[in-house]
């Protein structure tokens, strides 16, 4: 056999199984169509953030964040990881009232965050519209460069090796053994293969319930000190989980470097990477509602990315096609990869070793879909 385990993806969740498993003495060898960290990896702001629409959601990125905040120290300083924290607007008392149900229902799993009033939110974020209300501070959320991140995790181990530029076109599982072939016709084997290669997954497991969400950022030049948390509207939360249609919502970071990186977008029904003004233009005019100064700040790059949805918003962690499969998933994590890459890899080690889950599992089981 070629290694123990094949990963199929070098973006930010494939690099953290390779880690994990690399860490419990298995050779691992990553297989990726492009390069480390590029595709969704690439395109998205690399936030680090308890979310908790669910109890499954919750559970993992909890678990994930604090796996992040425990390999904060090893990281290096282009991986850019700041603990920035994450500032949720209230516009009006409604999403107020939202913001102190979050802080109890967080509080409850034991994640600590505080409502501001309307002049702590101007202490904590003077360039925020006077406007709003207040908001929920969780100061242990952070951000990531996840490309360099993911080179971090893939160079962890003498036990990884990474093979590029080189297609996956077919996997195949049998009693002893799993197998893919490359695009050259080349087969290598191993005891398991891992796909976590995001919206390609599709083209080695047929059926395999994932669809694009596109979605587009900016980011601007250097201006240190223009916002100093991770700032985002309560309404994100209802436009991140829209299942159709286009939607926009504020979304705004404090990159270590001094610039600001400025969302969000959802887009269904396309794989056009091309950038969509009408988009981009309803994406920074809702950045305006909140940041009033925003238009001011000079913007030298704006792109788009694809992330790997599930119907259910909650990605596929486990065996792809049966409970015994060789074939394994990681993907469909949607605009969480980052968040919830180090947690996906606890979860699938202890899947494939048949130890007791750091979480529940099931939530997150392929085979909850009627797919195979």
């Amino acid at each position: 056999m070629n290694a123990d385990v094949i990963v199929v993806g070098a973006g930010i969740v494939g690099a953290a199984c390779a880690a994990e498993l690399a860490a419990r003495g298995m050779s691992v060898e990553v297989i990726d169509a492009h390069g480390v960290g590029v595709g969704a990896t690439a395109a998205g702001m690399g936030h680090i953030v308890v979310m908790n629409d669910s109890a499954a959601e919750f559970a993992l990125s909890h678990l994930s964040r604090t796996l992040w905040l425990d390999l904060a120290a090893a990281l290096r300083r282009r991986d850019a990881f700041s603990r920035c924290g994450t500032l949720w607007i209230a516009e009006d008392e409604e999403e107020l009232a939202a913001a102190r149900e979050m802080r109890d229902g967080l509080a409850r799993g034991g994640v600590a965050s505080h409502v501001l009033d309307s002049e702590a939110l101007r202490e904590a974020e003077p360039a925020v519209s006077h406007a709003m209300h207040g908001g929920l501070l969780i100061e242990d959320d952070a951000v990531v460069y996840a490309p360099s991140a993911a080179q971090f995790l893939l160079s962890s181990s003498a036990r990884i090796r990474v093979t590029l530029d080189c297609r996956v076109t077919r996997v195949h599982a049998g009693e002893s053994h799993a197998e893919v072939t490359l695009a050259n016709g080349e087969r290598r084997s191993a005891s398991h293969v891992v796909i976590a290669n995001g919206l390609a997954v599709s083209d080695l497991i047929d059926g395999v319930p994932l669809e694009p969400k596109k979605g587009h950022l900016l980011i601007t030049d250097r201006y240190p000190g223009t916002i100093h948390h991770q700032v985002l509207e309560l309404g994100y939360i209802k436009s991140a989980h829209h299942a159709r249609g286009t939607s926009v919502a504020f979304n705004a970071q404090a990159r270590p470097t001094g610039q600001v990186f400025i969302g969000s977008s959802r887009q269904f029904g396309t794989i056009d990477p091309a950038i969509n003004m009408n988009v981009l233009a309803m994406m920074l005019a809702r950045a305006t509602r909140y940041l009033p100064g925003i238009g001011a700040l000079n913007a030298i790059r704006a792109w788009t990315g694809f992330r790997a949805a599930t119907s259910d918003g909650l990605p596929l962690i486990g065996p792809a096609r049966h409970e015994h499969d060789r074939v394994w998933l990681a993907a469909g994590h949607e605009g969480l990869g980052v968040t919830t890459s180090l947690g996906t890899a606890k979860l699938l080690a202890a899947l494939m070793f048949d130890e007791p889950a750091p979480l529940d599992a099931a939530p997150f089981s392929p085979l909850r879909f009627a797919y195979a």
